[in-house]
């Protein structure tokens, strides 16, 4: 017999879901209740708002552009941090990591010192182009990508991680250009990887609050349009908008997540 197959005694097993079992109910007791204060007709009028709806969607579109910018810049690095070895790797992860540790409100006011009206990327590029990153979808997009791309470079790295350099190798002896074996070889191996970590970006993004409210705050993302909510009617129709958006996250999140694992069969297999 295997570790693999080892199978725990059945008093620690109890003992473990006992124990598991109250975080669970830790976390969904608060959304049961979200849910149960909703009446049909509360869910029904702040859906028929025109500024609710528009928050969602913001967020919604935001994200995809988030999780967009995140595989583009975020898949090349995680692949170096998975396969080569160079001077300063350690310095790198940590810098990938740092905005997992920095609240996010201090994100949202560093962000404004560089992509503010007056920032060291913000001014110039007002000043050339008249676009301008405060109260604009691209302020939100980057406050999002800031707190979130880690996520979709340390899942890709895992997955990278997980794909037997031996087939790269024999890739190229059988004459495959170094961006073949990348393309056809290393990145669908990666894909369960790649697609989790770009998951992942998505739901913190459309979660994000704190960078967005300090960098841009209009137009409104849907935790935004919540919060103002709360602030002038209190839990009415604040709560009955978190719950819609939370039902509209958790769909989508759902979904993605079948996207990048797949159909599961009984015994863990594809």
């Amino acid at each position: 017999m295997t570790p693999k197959t080892l199978v725990p005694s059945r008093g620690l097993l109890l003992t473990f879901w006992l124990i598991g079992g109250i975080l669970l109910a830790f976390i969904l007791i608060p959304l049961l209740q979200l849910y149960a204060a909703q009446t049909p007709a509360s869910l029904a009028h702040v859906a028929g708002m025109a500024e609710v709806r528009d928050a969602i969607w913001l967020s919604l579109v935001a994200a995809f552009f988030t999780a967009t910018f995140a595989g583009i810049f975020g898949v090349p690095l995680a692949y170096l941090l998975a396969r080569t070895a160079f001077p300063g790797k350690a310095l790198v992860e940590v810098i990938v990591d740092l905005p997992l540790a920095v609240p996010h409100t201090v994100a949202g006011i560093a962000l404004l010192f560089v992509f503010g009206r007056t920032g060291v990327i913000g001014g110039p590029v007002s000043a050339l182009t008249g676009f301008q990153f405060w109260g604009t979808i691209g302020g939100v997009v980057i406050a999002m990508l800031y707190v979130s791309a880690p996520y979709t470079v340390n899942a890709a790295r895992v997955g990278f991680e997980s794909v037997d350099p031996r087939l790269e190798k024999v890739a190229r002896t059988l004459g495959a250009n170094p961006w073949s074996v990348f393309r056809r070889v290393t990145l669908p191996l990666a894909r369960r990887g790649i697609l989790t970590g770009l998951t992942l970006t998505y739901a913190r993004s459309i979660s994000e609050f704190g960078a967005v409210i300090i960098l841009t705050y209009y137009p409104m993302t849907a935790p935004v349009k919540i919060y103002d909510l709360f602030l002038q009617f209190g839990l009415g129709d604040s709560s009955a908008m978190a719950a819609l958006y939370l039902l509209v996250a958790l769909s989508l999140f759902i979904l993605f997540r079948h996207l990048a694992y797949g159909r599961v069969v009984p015994g863990g297999r594809q």
